[in-house]
Order: C-alpha cells, then structure tokens, then sequence
C-alpha cells in the first residue's frame, strides 16, 4: 500500500538503511498543495546557497576538532571513494529528474549529519563551534527537504522517494566514527557546489 505522505517528511530522521519507494498518485492529486509557502522557490534558491557556502568551512571545522592522525592524514583517511553516497549526473535534463535527484541527495545527507552529530556529541561534547555548525547545517538541510517535498507534491504528485541511507555508525569504535564523517563531510563538499549549480537555475516559479 502507499505510506501516508508524511513518511517523506519523517523519512530523514532515520539513521540506518533504509527504502521508500517512489509513487506517483495519479488521481490523488497532493495531500499538501495548499502547505507550500508563497515564497518557496526563494526559500529553496537560499537554503540550496547557504549549504554551498557553508559546506568547506564545516569540513574544516570538523577535521581540527578530530585531531591527529585526521589533521595531517587527510587525504587517506578522509578518501570517500569507497563510502555510499547518492548519484547525481549531469545528463539529468528535465526538472522532474533534478528534484527527485536532489531530494535523494538531501534526505541522504540530513540522515548522515544525524550520525555524525550524536558521534560528535559522544566524542567531542565540549566542541561547542562544531556542534552548532552540525545542528545549524541540519537544520537548514531539513527545511530544504520540507521545501523539496512540498515542489514535488505540488508539480509532479510524487509522494513517496527511493532514498537509500548511509550505514549507522552506532556500534562502531572512535577512530571509525570519526573516519565515517569526514569521509561523508568531504564528498558533501565536492558534490553540493556541483549540485548547487545544477539545481539553481530549476528554482524559478513557474
């Protein structure tokens, strides 16, 4: 059967695997059009914006708050080619297939700043900048997936997306939790810019 619609907006509170899939409801038409704000795409070009902008400097903070060996092995420790991290290619041409690529990568993303910032609580309570980046971070990246979800009910009664989550890294030691975050910090980093500039020029009202 079909979740209730708000499974996509409780969907990035999860911290494990996890699968939704996609729905398109034909005739049901969207149980939320009327929630969407007036100003909803200039919300989302900011939101979209200030991630960008604040992506490397988050990435910085969290690599000087871990310490040796992160600091001075950056490069090998913080190599995210092995980690999970959602598809975005270029040759996604028509709106549709941005959002629900978007959606994907934010859902993904607001899960993974989940872990790292109970990781970062347990291992670091004291590094007060730090915390406040992560909470910051997550708390703009939830209203851009609020904002996501609210454009792909309104304009294409899409209410539920495939989204596939990082493993928790509950259970794992210290130097591990810390290597899992810098690895999903660093490919944040290098994909939100690439993002950022496939997603704007789709921001506009219709």
């Amino acid at each position: 059967g079909v979740f209730p619609f708000v499974a996509l907006l409780l969907l990035q509170r999860r911290l494990v695997a996890g699968r939704a899939l996609l729905v398109n409801g034909p005739s049901a038409g969207c149980p939320i059009n009327s929630l969407c704000r007036s100003n909803v795409y200039e919300q989302t070009r900011k939101q979209v914006a200030l991630l960008n902008a604040t992506a490397q400097d988050l990435f910085s903070l969290y690599l000087k708050c871990q310490g040796e060996p992160f600091s001075s092995e950056t490069d090998k420790l913080c190599n995210p080619n092995g980690i999970y991290f959602p598809d975005f290619h270029e040759n996604r041409t028509s709106e549709k297939e941005v959002m629900v690529a978007m959606y994907k990568l934010f859902a993904f993303l607001n899960a993974s700043l989940g872990n790292i910032t109970r990781d970062q609580e347990e291992l670091n309570p004291t590094a007060k900048e730090l915390l406040d980046r992560l909470h910051n971070t997550t708390k703009t990246t939830r209203g851009l997936i609020s904002n996501l979800t609210c454009l792909l009910c309104k304009n294409y009664n899409i209410f539920q997306v495939d989204v596939r989550y990082e493993e928790s890294s509950k259970g794992k030691s210290a130097f591990k939790k810390k290597q899992q975050g810098c690895q999903v910090l660093r490919k944040y980093v290098q994909v939100i810019s690439h993002a950022a500039r496939i997603l704007l020029p789709h921001l506009s009202p219709a």
